[in-house]
């Protein structure tokens, strides 16, 4: 058995060096998203495997793996070959705050990955079906009150679950969770009424806000989003302190080699940097950043630092 693994991580080692020698990309891209079509994972990864496959000549096929709270796509990425070819774009949801809240993972955020670069940041958006008799974050909070364990909230990934948690934490409420594959499941659950409210990604939620099929009641950021500008801040709605950010970010498996991850790095700051992503990106409600592999890795580390406490004291378990 040993040898048989010393053989397959030469193999991988090969392969790497092979890749590496021969001019990056010379064959499909594959980036993995742990998500269900049309949620903000996808949205992003679908601009940014565009610009990749215009610019490189190449075929990046999105291929979406939803399920787990994205475990099952990013263990898939993990133990992909570390060429290059097969990419994860994942969020605050997979890489923050799935270490903090299950005791086993088949994966190490940080050891088993490397950081290509954060593609934008956005706040989440809470949201009613419209016959809910609120109008405000605070007649949301009353009527919760009045009505202890009556209300149901859907969330469609960890992160989400965090944020509202932390939301019940701090306002003194008793709302029950029920759990979706993803953001689009989430948010049509609160439209058909089968759960009342929900906390979830801003760029498939803000449409529905608009259409007024959803009312939109705060925004979890410390200021207001742009491309909602009348929704407020869950801080100055009657949760002082209250803020979260989520983000979004594309990774490599751990031991792609360097000249790729660099590569790689470099075309998605190349991307976000774009006036026409811009654009879409702001329009979603995400603020494109671009940022190094060194410094989305430091965003991983303080985040799951920052995250531990509240889910302890919260006793959020998902396994």
């Amino acid at each position: 058995m040993r040898a048989e693994r010393i053989l397959a991580l030469i193999a991988l080692c090969a392969a790497a060096l092979t890749a590496s020698a021969q001019g990056y990309p010379w064959k499909p891209i594959r980036i993995v998203v742990g998500f269900p079509p049309g949620g903000g994972n996808d949205i992003v990864a679908r601009l940014v495997g565009a610009k990749m496959q215009e610019a490189w000549g190449q075929p990046v096929v999105i291929d979406n793996k939803p399920g787990a709270n994205s475990i099952i796509a990013t263990e898939f990425v993990a133990k992909s070959a570390p060429d290059g070819y097969t990419l994860l774009v994942n969020a605050t949801g997979g890489m923050s705050v799935n270490p903090v809240l299950y005791s086993k993972l088949p994966y190490d955020s940080l050891r088993d990955f490397v950081a290509v670069s954060m593609i934008g940041k956005f706040p989440l958006v809470l949201a009613v079906n419209p016959s809910l008799p609120v109008n405000s974050v605070q007649e949301l909070i009353a009527y919760a009150k009045t009505n202890p364990g009556k209300l149901n909230y859907s969330a469609g990934s960890t992160a989400f679950q965090v944020a509202t948690e932390m939301f019940k934490q701090m306002s003194g409420t008793d709302i029950r969770h029920i759990p979706y594959k993803g953001s689009v499941q989430a948010i049509n659950a609160v439209i058909s009424g089968d759960v009342q409210m929900t906390i979830v990604d801003s760029p498939p939620a803000l449409p529905h806000v608009k259409a007024k099929q959803l009312k939109g009641l705060a925004v979890t950021s410390a200021t207001r989003a742009a491309p909602a500008p009348d929704i407020p801040t869950l801080s100055e709605s009657g949760v002082p302190g209250y803020e979260m950010n989520l983000w979004i970010g594309a990774f490599a498996p751990a031991g792609t080699p360097g000249d790729i991850a660099a590569k790689l790095t470099n075309e998605v700051m190349r991307i976000v940097k774009l006036p026409d992503i811009r654009e879409k990106l702001a329009a979603m409600g995400v603020e494109p950043v671009g940022d190094t592999s060194e410094q989305l890795a430091r965003t991983i580390r303080n985040e799951i630092a920052r995250y531990g406490p509240v889910v302890k004291a919260a006793n959020i378990r998902a396994d």
